[in-house]
């Protein structure tokens, strides 16, 4: 299988808790914590080992939470390279409150890297990346990193000839240029992206391939929530329902998905069936608590019924959007 390496700019140790209420001023008596790595890459790494794929996590460390972020790591079996930077790595905190089933997500911005830093974490990558088939570029950058640093890693490991596939958000988003394979924009992203409201199915696919016709990427899977996801390319589109399951946490749904696509892509599968693949994952992973990982075996039931169109769509019975797989 071809080798897939995953880029975490800003990595966290994510902390999931429960409580009754969330009341302002009062002390807040939580339960027991759960703690893992996370930052988008991460996550990648750690879904995909799940899938049965090995990935190389890497990521910069900094700090008594970095260490726990590696041994956490370890433990779960993923490989990891880390470079140690003299800031702390952040955490976040998710508290789930159990008398209303609201979920609260508080996320720190992370260290602040010096431009020395930078620098030697894109020679790690450079240095990871160089046997690597697919390079996943998922999460936010920390303070101090340039909002075109991920194009940067676009450029390099572009020269190595690995695909790249990007999830983020924001500028880091904005400023990609070329070089990238696939990008996985939601569509509020698309929307500040393209400068357009996108509201109708038509307008969505048109956003999207002006990313390709600009030569940004290639692929483009838009995330639409709850209305599923949209697979365009320069000559096919295709529509993809999400799968109606009970929602007991979203974190971590986007970087299932990512898992998913590029598990199936490394297989060889079709875009299609990579899409498919990867919306199965994403809603394995919101039947999980806090930041468990998804299961297989939800994984690969989902993906069956989605292929044989058994599985119970949120589209079932609405409006879903007319969208045709074309070669145009």
């Amino acid at each position: 299988m071809p080798g897939i390496v995953t880029v975490t700019m800003n990595p966290a140790l994510d902390i999931t808790t429960s409580t009754s209420m969330v009341v302002p001023t009062s002390k807040v008596r939580c339960g027991e914590p759960r703690r893992d790595p996370g930052g988008g890459g991460l996550n990648v790494a750690r879904v995909l080992r799940v899938l049965g794929a090995s990935a190389t996590a890497v990521f910069p460390s900094g700090g008594h939470i970095g260490r726990a972020i590696e041994d956490l790591v370890a433990t779960e079996g993923v490989a990891m390279r880390s470079l140690t930077i003299r800031g702390s790595t952040r955490e976040s905190l998710t508290i789930n409150e159990t008398e209303t089933g609201l979920q609260y997500r508080f996320v720190l911005p992370g260290p602040r890297m010096t431009s020395m830093e930078q620098a030697a974490f894109l020679d790690l990558v450079t240095e990871a990346a160089s046997e690597a088939s697919y390079v996943v570029v998922s999460g936010s950058l920390p303070p101090g990193v340039p909002d075109d640093f991920y194009q940067h890693v676009a450029d390099v490991v572009g020269e190595l000839g690995a695909r790249v596939v990007v999830d983020t958000s924001g500028p880091a988003l904005r400023q990609l240029r070329g070089g990238v394979f696939l990008v996985k924009p939601s569509i509020r992203e698309l929307r500040e992206w393209t400068g357009r409201k996108l509201q109708v199915v038509d307008d969505q696919v048109a956003g999207a391939r002006e990313l390709i016709v600009r030569g940004v990427c290639a692929v483009v899977v838009l995330s639409l929530g709850a209305e599923g996801a949209l697979l365009v390319t320069r000559h096919q589109e295709e529509y993809f329902p999400s799968i109606d399951v009970p929602v007991v946490s979203g974190v971590g749904a986007g970087d299932s998905m990512v898992a998913g696509m590029v598990y199936g892509l490394a297989h060889r599968w079709s875009l299609s069936d990579s899409v498919r693949y990867g919306v199965s994952a994403g809603a394995a992973m919101l039947q999980t608590p806090g930041t468990a990982l998804c299961r297989l075996e939800d994984v690969k039931r989902f993906y069956s019924e989605l292929t044989d169109g058994s599985a119970p769509t949120r589209s079932s019975g609405s409006s879903a959007p007319a969208v045709r797989r074309a070669d145009r």
